[in-house]
């Protein structure tokens, strides 16, 4: 029996480099086909951050029809998002505070570039501007940092209720829905604002394993529903040269430590959902960075009488629990105070 499971693991390995081949072919022959209909590089803006010497701005190219703008689609079922045509080794040129940069798209298509700042961004929110060519230039937001206090909110349980307990409906909720069908987590729009208020110009991060291809659809969610504006950071679905899926773990945890080094200064509160990773993703960061994290709040996804939330203490951090934001709230006022 061993011995069959290392044959099996043995092809499935020689397998994924040939699928991960095979489908990077497919996709250069239907971008191909593309350009010679006149579809043209376009860009889609994500939200990124910037700390007083540097910023992160990030969006992604992609393939689109020359008079349309990838961009402002609205009312688009979430699976017709995946549809898109990535365009790699596309060259970007980035505009902020006078610094101007030139680079390439990923694989991917995405863009995701540290612009070293000559003077520290005003408060508020910034713009930066990206160019490819053909196109008119792209606004794409990045939220400055300039306190010492900061926020990681997860999106799937926490900010919305996706039920990954329940895979067929969340897949209905993830695939089918818009920014309009989603259903709010009761009060976690004030949690958020509440844990990011108490000083000015905090981080706000919104942290998910979803795909880049929703990250519209979670920032309109976001701002209907009343949460702080932040940076919104996700990942890619599908193949990797190595794995048939990508390691949602290994993306939040390297997102947590690229935040530490990139905003060295700030403590944050981290903001999630005991459904998958989170209480060991957030335990394992502050205990490798004591003095880094100022509070952990953790939604019960699915509570039993055992475990009725309340507050308890990891490493010498408050972690509070309770099944939504309303339960949380004057847990993580007293935890903070």
């Amino acid at each position: 029996m061993a011995a069959l499971t290392r044959l099996l693991r043995a092809v499935q390995q020689g397998a994924v480099p040939v699928a991960y081949a095979t489908g990077t072919r497919l996709r250069a022959g239907a971008s191909a086909l593309a350009e010679r209909v006149g579809w043209r590089p376009a860009l889609l803006p994500y939200s990124g951050y910037a700390s007083t010497h540097q910023a992160r701005v990030l969006a992604r190219v992609v393939l689109a029809p020359a008079s349309a703008d990838p961009a402002a689609r609205r009312g688009v079922a979430a699976w017709r998002r995946l549809l898109t045509l990535e365009c790699p080794a596309a060259e970007v040129r980035v505009e902020l505070a006078g610094v101007t940069t030139t680079v390439s798209s990923d694989d991917g298509g995405l863009v995701d570039v540290t612009v070293p700042l000559d003077e520290p961004l005003g408060d508020g929110p910034a713009t930066a501007l990206l160019h490819v060519d053909g196109r008119p230039p792209a606004r794409v937001p990045v939220h400055v940092v300039t306190g010492r206090r900061g926020v990681v909110c997860d999106i799937d349980d926490t900010v919305w209720v996706t039920g990954i307990g329940h895979p067929l409906q969340a897949a209905r909720r993830t695939l089918l829905g818009t920014s309009s069908t989603r259903r709010v987590v009761p009060g976690m729009a004030a949690l958020v604002r509440e844990a990011a208020r108490r000083q000015e110009g905090a981080a706000t991060v919104y942290l998910s394993n979803g795909p880049w291809n929703f990250a519209g659809v979670v920032t309109r969610f976001l701002r209907k529903q009343g949460f702080p504006a932040g940076a919104v950071l996700m990942t890619d679905w599908g193949i990797t040269p190595t794995r048939w899926f990508r390691d949602g773990s290994e993306h939040k945890r390297s997102s947590l430590v690229r935040l530490h080094e990139d905003l060295p200064e700030v403590s944050w509160v981290l903001i999630g959902d005991d459904g998958e990773h989170d209480p060991d993703l957030y335990e394992e960061f502050a205990r490798a960075h004591p003095g880094s994290v100022d509070a952990i709040a953790l939604r019960q996804v699915a509570p039993d009488a055992r475990d009725a939330g309340g507050t308890s203490e990891l490493a010498g951090v408050p972690v509070v629990r309770g099944t939504e934001g309303d339960a949380l709230l004057p847990l993580l006022r007293a935890a903070l105070r």
